[in-house]
């Protein structure tokens, strides 16, 4: 502005050379006066602009500010990675090949070499090729090489890829030493409150995601946090407010997408296939990334009854995201509906895939245990019960892992000591649909109907369609219990016992 406002001044004082007349001549009176007003004019300009005054710079025809480009795919990239949020495949594409450029001229630049781990790691998670993950370990030991020291960037970005590796211990720990370093950086705290939520620590979670909030992250960011640890307590409702939020929020396709399909997992979760139906199409309508949300239609197409085009969705999201998960439900799916050939192919697709992802070091025990617990032989349900063991102990006290392992035990004839396993994931919040439906098998197992039959309810009221194969078993399990004997709970549970008061307390001193 200095040298415009300069170069305006220098045009109003000088336009012009004085006349080369006698200096009482009517000319040379005319000149002076023009330039004594010209001279005014420029005193009022200066001052104006001495007072900041806008209204005297409209007085000169402004240039006009051109509109900036919208961003790039690796800019739109590289936005996603350094906050943590959803980014398509294609921009994790363009970035990658950007930052691979650039390091081939500076390979000590650690900014670079902990945005590409970053990036690896995101792909990776995009697109279900876990092959990326050890790309993404090698770039962040490149970048920890190169700044060993306060490197918080790519703690945080090992944090995320310990997190895609199904290891939330190394996580939390990698995730801790990023915070740590920097502890007003506000990247760090969504994949430690992950971390943590993995380990089952809901207290230590809710403590980071606080820390968050005071900070000044993106709205979008928050709301993502918030709304999957508030998910994890069984708060669904305050989870879809904070992902409504998120919608609004949303500074990209991708970032609408995820949250849009997060909202139609919680209707699921709620037993509303119909509304997560719609979710998940808004979804596949917004996202550049359609196998998530053609997994999730899958799951609400299979539980409208609408078998058929649930395979064929299936299908669909599986060939853009090879993930065991997928074979999985598809095969449960073809178990519910008779097809054992295609079922046992499905599972046989799943183990294939879990030692495939473990070479690339991703742990696969709690899948893999799940699958052998729930479909395999003798020998197979004892496997699953040490490997659950094992995902136990490295996991911590998280309920999704406690859950899977009394299973496990149960289904290798240990229903006592499932039975007090399962009161442990009680109290450190063990719940939902798949949940009581296990603590009901158990229940039935032990010899108390009436705790079977209010499992059994409990999951009608709360998800009946969890999963084809759980919602027919649920179904003939109260068809075979029947209604509760009349009689009053005498005959339900048998006489009741004498109550005897306690001793008095001693009064204290």
């Amino acid at each position: 502005m200095k040298a415009t406002t300069t170069s305006a001044i220098r045009a109003l004082e000088c336009p012009e050379e004085a006349p080369a007349t006698a200096a009482g001549s009517p000319a040379a009176v005319r000149w002076r006066r023009a330039r004594r007003a010209r001279r005014a004019l420029t005193v009022a300009a200066v001052l104006g602009l001495a007072a900041g005054g806008a209204a005297a710079l409209v007085m000169w025809p402004q240039p006009r500010t051109a509109v900036p480009p919208a961003p790039g795919p690796g800019a739109r990239a590289l936005s996603a990675v350094e906050t943590g949020t959803p980014a398509a495949s294609a921009d994790l594409t363009a970035l990658i090949a950007e930052r691979v450029r650039h390091l081939r001229a500076h390979p000590r630049d650690d900014e670079s070499w902990a945005v590409l781990g970053a990036a690896y790691t995101e792909r990776g998670e995009r697109s279900g090729d876990s092959a990326d993950l050890p790309r993404a370990q090698r770039a962040l030991e490149s970048s920890l090489a190169a700044r060993p020291e306060g490197n918080a960037r790519a703690l945080t970005a090992s944090a995320r890829l310990a997190l895609a590796r199904q290891d939330p211990r190394a996580a939390a720990g990698q995730a801790e030493r990023a915070v740590r370093i920097a502890p007003k950086r506000w990247p760090g705290y969504p994949p430690l409150i992950d971390a943590y939520r993995g380990l089952g620590d809901d207290k230590a979670a809710g403590k980071a995601l606080e820390t968050l909030r005071g900070l000044r992250a993106p709205e979008v960011v928050v709301r993502f946090a918030a709304a999957r640890l508030y998910r994890d307590r069984g708060w669904r409702e305050d989870a879809a407010a904070n992902l409504g939020d998120a919608v609004v929020a949303a500074r990209s396709a991708t970032e609408e997408a995820a949250a849009r399909r997060l909202l139609g997992e919680l209707a699921a979760e709620r037993g509303e296939p119909e509304r997560a139906l719609g979710w998940f199409d808004g979804a596949l309508r917004v996202g550049p990334d359609r196998s998530e949300a053609l997994a999730g239609r899958a799951r609400a197409l299979a539980a409208l009854g609408r078998s058929g085009e649930a395979v064929r969705v299936y299908r669909e999201a599986y060939a853009g995201r090879p993930v065991p998960e997928y074979a999985l439900e598809l095969g449960e799916l073809h178990e519910s509906l008779g097809a054992e050939r295609d079922a046992r192919e499905r599972y046989d697709v799943v183990r294939e895939r879990v030692r495939e992802r473990d070479a690339h070091g991703v742990r696969g025990g709690l899948l893999l245990g799940a699958l052998d617990a729930d479909h395999g032989d003798a020998d197979a349900v004892g496997a699953a019960v040490s490997l659950l063991r094992d995902e136990a102990e490295a996991r911590g006290g998280s309920p999704v892992v406690l859950d899977a392992y009394a299973w496990a035990l149960f289904r290798a004839g240990e229903v006592a000591t499932a039975d007090a396993l399962y009161r442990e994931v009680r109290q450190k919040g063990g719940r939902g649909a798949l949940f009581a439906y296990h603590r009901a098998e158990v229940a039935l197992a032990l010899g108390d109907p009436g705790s079977a039959r209010r499992g059994f309810r409990e999951v009608l009221r709360v998800n009946p369609f969890v999963s084809p194969l759980v919602g027919v078993r649920v179904r003939s399990a109260l068809a075979e219990l029947g209604e509760p004997p009349s009689g009053g709970p005498e005959v339900t549970h048998g006489p009741a016992q004498p109550v005897t008061s306690p001793s008095p307390s001693p009064s204290p001193s």
